[in-house]
């Protein structure tokens, strides 16, 4: 039976673990609800269908290394596939309905594509390079059935914490780090009205869920943070889960946020789903481990997806409000989409 790898490292973290687990290890679920009770390394996708379920491994071994190793092979030239025309299309749509006032706001999303069986040989090699270029982030390479895998580099927390203490964040707009800012943490970013007000109706969202299920929380922020070449806004929301709650309902109430998704929810989920030329599959879910004592679950944000057939597909999304426009928001995707295309160079 062949053994399949993950691997993850927390943020800041000096060591990565490794998952090796077989076919009798991963179990697919259907529905949030269903990981109550259960642990393991969860890979949950943005909206779950029958060919993109929640992924739950439950490893045979785990393993720490600290041992990050060369990072300097090289990794053959790509030749990016992207369709403006289609983003265009998106975003007509999209700001239409923001303009006549049917939404708050909706996120749209992209991708690139290339072939590259080079990338596929060398996945473990990006891992690497990602955690030591973006030690901020949490880093992941995922092996999932049938061939895929996902590695991604993300800033945002979904859930995280242990016996009973959680966190969240509310992590909206988005500016890129040019020349000496790059030397900071964002100190001089001087935020536009639009990226405030997005970032707001993240956090009012986020506060207002909480409150449904009877969770008294702290709140704190927003606050600049920096995320690789890109800064954000972020407030941290920390509370304790109420006895009578289980995390797979907080899960479900919280997932997807607007960070990804859009106001009204189901409004804006109902628009992607149908609309957005974009599958997003596991791209703006979450990934992580979830235990009864220790969680840490993450959006899959700045992701590569690498199909069993060499087929190399970058993801990146950015908030639409009714004040966007098309060519701010697709330079922004750009910044974004950066973020695992650098990985494809030697210099760390």
């Amino acid at each position: 039976m062949n053994s399949l790898l993950s691997y993850y490292r927390l943020p800041f973290a000096d060591h990565y673990v490794v998952l090796s687990q077989n076919s009798g290890g991963i179990t697919l679920l259907h529905s949030l609800d269903e990981l109550e009770g259960r642990s393991g390394f969860v890979v949950a996708p943005f909206h779950v269908t029958k060919e993109a379920p929640i992924v739950l491994i439950e490893p045979e071994t785990t393993t720490v290394c600290a041992d990050f190793g060369p990072t300097e092979q090289t990794v053959a030239a790509i030749d990016w596939q992207e369709d403006r025309a289609a983003y265009h299309t998106d975003f007509e749509l999209f700001h239409r309905l923001l303009a006549a006032g049917k939404m708050s706001k909706v996120v749209l999303s992209r991708t690139v594509t290339a072939q590259s069986a080079d990338v596929a040989t060398h996945a473990f090699l990006l891992f690497r390079r990602a955690c030591l270029r973006y030690p901020r982030m949490f880093v992941a390479l995922v092996a999932l059935p049938g061939g895929e895998q996902w590695l991604t580099a993300t800033p945002e927390v979904l859930l995280q914490g242990s016996n009973g203490n959680y966190s969240t964040m509310a992590l909206a707009g988005t500016m890129r780090l040019e020349g000496d800012e790059l030397r900071g943490e964002g100190e001089t970013a001087r935020w536009a009205s639009k990226d405030i007000e997005e970032q707001r109706y993240v956090a009012s969202y986020i506060g207002d869920r909480l409150k449904s299920l009877g969770i008294d929380y702290d709140e704190q922020g927003p606050r600049t943070v920096r995320a690789a070449h890109l800064v954000h806004l972020r407030s941290d929301f920390r509370f304790r889960l109420p006895a009578g709650v289980p995390v797979s309902r907080l899960l479900a109430t919280l997932h997807p946020t607007p960070a990804v998704c859009g106001l009204p929810k189901q409004q804006a989920l109902d628009l992607i789903l149908r609309h957005e030329h974009c599958q997003r599959r596991y791209y703006s879910g979450f990934m992580g481990p979830l235990g009864s004592t220790d969680t840490h679950l993450y959006v899959t944000l700045r992701c590569m997806q690498v199909s069993a057939s060499s087929c190399l597909t970058l993801y990146a999304g950015g908030g639409l409000l009714r004040e966007s426009r098309e060519e701010q928001e697709w330079q922004e995707t750009e910044a974004k989409l950066d973020t695992m295309r650098h990985l494809l160079y030697n210099n760390v």
